[in-house]
């Protein structure tokens, strides 16, 4: 049965334009001119340079002469039919109406002439001194690993594709995560390799030998054994002491490495039948291996090692002072060519009538000027809403940036930046996102000057990241041997005012990433 009723509902809908202004806020400083470069190539009105003032008038002045000319190059463009293919796939042809027409006067009145300031960057001037950040050049961890393919005793040209298998399977951290059966699959699939695991583990076994030690490990307990029988067969010039240390310690590992991660030192000092000063030696060799063997390495993206910073805040005989990291925003504009083509058309329209494909070529050219003009706005209000966002951080959080005492940071939520800024709560949540601010203490991210309050006993509201930092001096001053538990820890901070339940004692412990009292335990 059908049935008609009435209903009414409040959406939200965002436009195209809105979604792209949030992302340009959310990205950092170090890829917004990765993002600025990919919207030069999509669109040809907008133009990357400096144009001063003396620059827009003396183009306003030669403006009448060079409209022939522009004119008479766009009718043999167009009317010879080049792009207008392209543009009329992109955009729908004009209807012939005087409405139109008009509509096309006035915004090359109003926009063209009368505002040419608005073309121009608010990335900074010609002047601006170029301060990129050079970045080492160098050869990623895998291209290290391949250099050592020349040391292996390869007989084959399988064998290295087997090997260059193996190295590119190979993580980040240094292991290799994936099953050597279905290593065999790739191979068979890939280079059209028919192998067996057995042949592959034969190869791996040469590679776990290259620098780093341990690479190729399939999980912790094997990359730590390598690294200990590479210690044992270089250990000759060792005391004796020192030799039987990591003989006990390829012991402990391949026999009680379950105890060792658990810290069960009962277990392993009555498994391996020594005393607790004889453990101590042995688990400081354990601990002095590396656990990522390829830690050590500087990765092949250079940029991950760098933090760019997005905001410079400098103490000026007491009085902060905040810019904008814009050194390596280029600078932008509407192309030149763009703006005389569609003036000319306009001026010219009178002389002679306008075909239907001049039309579309203009209206082409109309919505790729209003894209550029967009996106130059779109940037502007990007650097205006970081200014204002970071400047009312700074104030609020000024007696931490004159200092740069952590105790001085005060509580500070995103609906209180929100309310001083009168942006929204998402929007400044979009700012402080993966951004960074450098000051005389070191760079730090935004996300840490946001924190909850906590009352003290003495009814004053303190940040929740003062607490977390007393938690943190309290752990790191305790005896290891007897390492203080969530309860006692509660006790500690409730001497020092601080009002504060176990549980909560518990979850900052966990958010600075602390184990508990059992793991924290040392001989």
């Amino acid at each position: 049965m059908l049935k008609q009723s009435l209903n009414q509902k409040l959406l939200q809908k965002l436009s195209p334009q809105q979604i792209q202004l949030m992302k340009l806020l959310q990205i950092p400083t170090a890829t917004l001119e990765q993002r600025i470069q990919e919207e030069l190539e999509a669109n040809p009105a907008l133009d990357e340079g400096y144009q001063d003032e003396e620059e827009v008038q003396g183009e306003h002045e030669s403006e009448t002469d060079d409209h022939d000319e522009y004119a008479d190059e766009f009718d043999d463009v167009y009317n010879a039919g080049e792009v207008v293919k392209d543009v009329t796939v992109e955009e729908p042809a004009v209807p012939e109406t005087n409405d139109k027409e008009l509509e096309l006067d006035d915004y090359v009145k109003e926009y063209m002439d009368d505002d040419p300031i608005m073309y121009k960057s608010t990335a900074g001037t010609k002047d601006e001194e170029d301060k990129n950040i050079p970045f080492a050049v160098q050869s990623s961890f895998h291209e290290y690993l391949g250099e050592q393919l020349a040391t292996l005793n390869l007989e084959t040209e399988e064998d290295r594709a087997i090997a260059e298998q193996i190295i590119g399977s190979i993580d980040n951290d240094g292991y290799l995560r994936r099953e050597l059966k279905a290593m065999v699959n790739d191979l068979l699939f890939s280079k059209n390799i028919s192998t067996t695991e057995e042949k592959i583990e034969s190869i791996l076994k040469q590679i776990q030998q290259f620098d780093p030690i341990g690479i190729g490990s399939r999980n912790l307990q094997e990359c730590i054994t390598i690294q200990l029988k590479h210690l044992e067969k270089n250990a000759k010039n060792l005391a004796d002491r020192d030799i039987e240390n990591i003989h006990l310690a390829i012991k402990l590992i391949n026999k009680y490495f379950d105890a060792f991660s658990k810290k069960h030192f009962s277990k392993l000092l009555k498994g391996l039948d020594i005393d607790s000063e004889r453990l101590k030696e042995v688990i400081d060799i354990i601990t002095s291996l590396n656990p990522k063997p390829a830690s050590g390495h500087a990765s092949g993206n250079s940029s991950m090692n760098y933090i760019v910073p997005d905001f410079f805040i400098q103490n000026k005989d007491g009085e902060l002072e905040l810019t904008l990291n814009t050194r390596n925003t280029p600078d932008l504009r509407v192309n030149d060519y763009y703006k005389e083509m569609l003036t000319s058309y306009v001026n010219n329209k009178k002389k002679k009538k306008p075909t239907k494909e001049q039309k579309e070529a203009v209206n082409f050219i109309k919505n790729k000027i209003d894209s550029a003009k967009w996106f130059i706005d779109a940037i502007k209000q990007r650097y205006d809403t970081m200014l204002n966002t970071m400047y009312s951080i700074m104030k609020l959080q000024e007696d931490y940036f004159l200092t740069g005492d952590p105790a001085k940071l005060r509580p500070m939520i995103l609906k209180d930046i929100a309310e001083m800024t009168g942006l929204d709560i998402s929007t400044v949540s979009r700012v402080a996102n993966s951004k960074y601010v450098q000051t005389e203490f070191g760079t730090k991210q935004l996300k840490e000057f946001f924190s909850e309050s906590m009352q003290t006993e003495a009814g004053e509201e303190v940040s929740t990241y003062e607490v977390k930092n007393a938690l943190s001096k309290i752990i790191e001053n305790e005896d290891k041997r007897k390492p203080l538990s969530d309860e006692k820890l509660m006790i500690a901070l409730n001497e020092k005012g601080y009002n504060i339940a176990r549980r909560t004692v518990a979850k900052y412990r966990e958010q600075l990433d602390i184990p508990v009292a059992r793991m924290r335990k040392e001989l």
